[in-house]
């Protein structure tokens, strides 16, 4: 999980951080599935939940006097919260190292901590998935500790005034196909692509201080993204026989709608294809700025999901990805080919995005945009503090 203190360091004085955890907190893009009310700021379908007030007092009375939840984490600041849950900065008590605690009701109708945890147990040692250290129950909360990371890719768009060089897309095209790929080839699909469930390492010190900057011997940590947030996730087949599950329609709609595939529009069971042609709406939002359905408007979100639907039918990807290298329209092209069992090339879909990267005559050499923004921040506030101690 990711913690504000990364974004704070990486904004300047007087800007306005990100206040939310963004991949674990309901933000612009988020609804409940069955509420019709016009809520302009939402589009995220999620299963309707009993809402409970969390206060960081509730939750570290939950947590005793101590402040300590599943016997060596202690928790140290609340970081973020929502209508499902709370998340806090700790520390495991037992080594020193930072955690994220996350905290849900008990009484929430679909509690989704327990198989998030089992998501990150069939995961465990893919690279870029954090570990998840911790499960439990204790008085009215279900708890989730898990490592502590650094800010989202959405955080970082906002960093980078909203829009990612071509170079970094493609390169961070590649991770989060890899990431993916993982996650089907342990039988699960994914299911809520967004910037905001990834996030690059933790980039500051215990100090609050920004890591140095990146190079080659010495890689920083906000060059290596991982994919969190697993509630939504599903086996798409048997992970012991892999028989594929089988076509359903009418399906309910699960995911973000900005970012979801035309299948899941139409009601269509989701599986692979879904989550690679989710990524392709985040490559092209991370170079465009913006897809050209959202800003729509409707008198209820269950209109407002058929109309960005609709436009998503009816903006050709030739449109979609004008002015960009045409590796990101043969990418779109062939996921939306894909049956519904198909098995993906990641491996093609890869070297769509080194072919980017060679033609512009660029390296995969972890140097992101937000890299260059991390080391100038960094070196502003050495200078600042160096004046100060003049």
């Amino acid at each position: 999980m990711g913690s504000n203190s990364n974004i704070n360091v990486l904004n300047d004085k007087n800007s306005k951080s990100r206040q939310s955890q963004s991949h674990f907190i309901q933000n612009s893009n988020s609804i409940n599935n069955n509420n019709n009310n016009n809520n302009n700021n939402n589009n995220k379908i999620k299963k309707p939940q009993i809402v409970k007030e969390y206060t960081s007092a509730s939750i570290l009375s939950s947590a005793k006097t101590t402040n300590i939840v599943g016997a060596h984490y202690k928790l140290i600041r609340k970081i973020g919260e929502g209508s499902f849950g709370v998340i806090f900065e700790g520390i495991n008590l037992l080594n020193n190292q930072p955690v994220a605690i996350k905290f849900e009701s008990r009484m929430s109708d679909s509690p989704q901590l327990k198989d998030e945890y089992h998501s990150y147990k069939v995961l465990a040692g893919c690279a870029g998935v954090p570990n998840a250290y911790y499960f439990g129950t204790e008085n009215s909360h279900n708890i989730l500790v898990i490592d502590l990371l650094g800010p989202s890719l959405e955080d970082l768009f906002d960093v980078c005034g909203r829009q990612f060089s071509v170079k970094t897309v493609a390169m961070v095209a590649k991770q989060m196909i890899n990431r993916i790929q993982a996650v089907h080839e342990n039988s699960l699909v994914y299911r809520d692509i967004k910037p905001d469930n990834f996030l690059v390492g933790h980039i500051v010190n215990d100090n609050k201080q920004i890591i140095q900057t990146h190079s080659k011997t010495n890689p920083h940590p906000a060059t290596q993204i991982y994919i969190v947030d697993f509630g939504m996730a599903k086996y798409y087949r048997d992970p012991t026989t892999l028989q594929h599950i089988p076509y359903k329609e009418k399906r309910s709609l699960s995911g973000t709608a900005r970012y979801m595939s035309i299948h899941t529009h139409l009601g269509h069971e989701q599986s692979r294809r879904d989550d690679l042609e989710s990524l392709g709406h985040v490559f092209m939002y991370f170079l465009r700025g913006s897809l050209p359905w959202q800003g729509l408007r409707a008198p209820t979100n269950k209109q407002k999901y058929k109309k960005i639907g609709e436009k998503k039918r009816s903006t050709s990807i030739s449109e979609l990805c004008m002015g960009f290298p045409e590796e990101f329209s043969i990418y779109m092209n062939y996921v939306r080919k894909l049956a519904f069992e198909e098995t993906p090339d990641y491996d093609y879909l890869r070297g769509l995005m080194d072919n980017v990267l060679k033609n512009m005559g660029c390296e995969d050499d972890g140097l992101y945009d937000w890299v260059y923004v991390i080391d100038k921040r960094r070196k502003e506030k050495e200078k600042e503090k160096e004046r100060r101690n003049d």
